[in-house]
């Protein structure tokens, strides 16, 4: 009895840890796939908070909560469930797909940057007159593009375990990265309130710096919009690029790659160059494609439609 009992101690602490290494095993290809999905998150960090501009102080915390919680809505109720399905029974759909959201992608940059060069940019809004709604969906929709990339990124890095492992490790990276980016948005846009704190306190110090605070967090924001257009340019060509190499046209892709070896043997600084000259390219491919579709869905409507117009007249 003391035997058999001593037997099933074992046999349960035998359990306990496979239990405790399988966890740790998921832990680590969790962190492995989210530093992987690296990149993408600083392109959602800094496309964000352009969506907050206009808006009412006291609104913009409610709004990055709706926008956050609609980005884990797209990750885990949408997102997941589709690549997981995909994955395991049509794997060669997934390409397809992202390469869709990286011309999305790339349309919502070169729109931006039409706007730009056009003159035809909208006027921001005075605090208190956005919709809301229509912020709040822009945003998620902008985000389900690039959460798609977070997460089929950190599906190809786990894609060797098991359905049940890997299930568990996306769920991990969405709520991890989810909250790093919606977290670091809401300290940014709110810096500037934390300024103004500081500039009423009776310290000389702490008034300098909120006034540098208050000062500077404008043009940060305006940086960042600025970082946002690009970063749309750069994740939605990147992804156009990889796609057309995995879907067998290899010749743009052999020759950004045989660019960033051009660079790649400079000492030092070979593996930065290499990296400038992809997303120079990526950026490029992404500009290039976004115009066009700017220019199908846009300027040529506009431009036959002043021309009717005209020829009423």
């Amino acid at each position: 009895m003391a035997g058999g009992l001593v037997a099933l101690l074992d046999d349960i602490a035998a359990l306990v840890k496979l239990a405790a290494a399988s966890v740790d095993d998921v832990g680590a290809a969790a962190a492995k796939a989210s530093v992987k999905a690296t990149g993408v998150v600083v392109d959602d960090t800094a496309v964000t908070p352009r969506y907050v501009q206009g808006l009412a102080p006291e609104r913009e915390l409610p709004i990055i909560k709706r926008i956050a919680l609609g980005s884990l809505r797209n990750k885990l109720l949408i997102i997941l469930p589709v690549i997981m399905l995909l994955s395991q029974f049509v794997p060669w759909l997934l390409t397809p797909i992202l390469m869709v959201g990286g011309a999305y992608l790339a349309y919502e940059g070169a729109e931006k940057v039409w706007e730009i060069v056009s003159g035809h940019k909208e006027e921001e809004p005075e605090p208190g007159e956005v919709d809301e709604k229509a912020v709040v969906s822009g945003a998620i929709r902008t985000d389900f593009i690039l959460s798609a990339e977070i997460m089929v990124i950190a599906l190809n890095e786990v894609d060797t375990e098991p359905f049940v492992s890997r299930l568990i490790i996306l769920v991990i990276v969405a709520l991890l990265i989810t909250a790093l980016v919606y977290g670091v948005v809401g300290l940014i846009v709110k810096m500037d309130d934390v300024g103004l704190h500081l500039a009423q306190r009776e310290s000389g110090a702490s008034q300098r710096i909120g006034r540098g605070l208050v000062k500077g967090m404008p043009k940060l924001l305006s940086v960042l919009s600025t970082v946002g257009i690009a970063a749309m340019l750069w994740v939605g060509g990147h992804i156009l690029l990889v796609g057309v190499d995995e879907l067998g046209w290899h010749a743009l892709y052999d020759l950004v790659h045989h660019l960033e070896e051009g660079v790649a043997g400079v000492a030092g600084i070979g593996g930065f160059l290499a990296w400038v000259v992809n997303t120079l390219a990526s950026a490029l491919i992404g500009l290039v494609v976004g115009a066009v579709v700017v220019a199908v869905l846009h300027v040529i409507p506009r431009r036959k439609k002043h021309d009717e117009a005209a020829t009423t007249h």
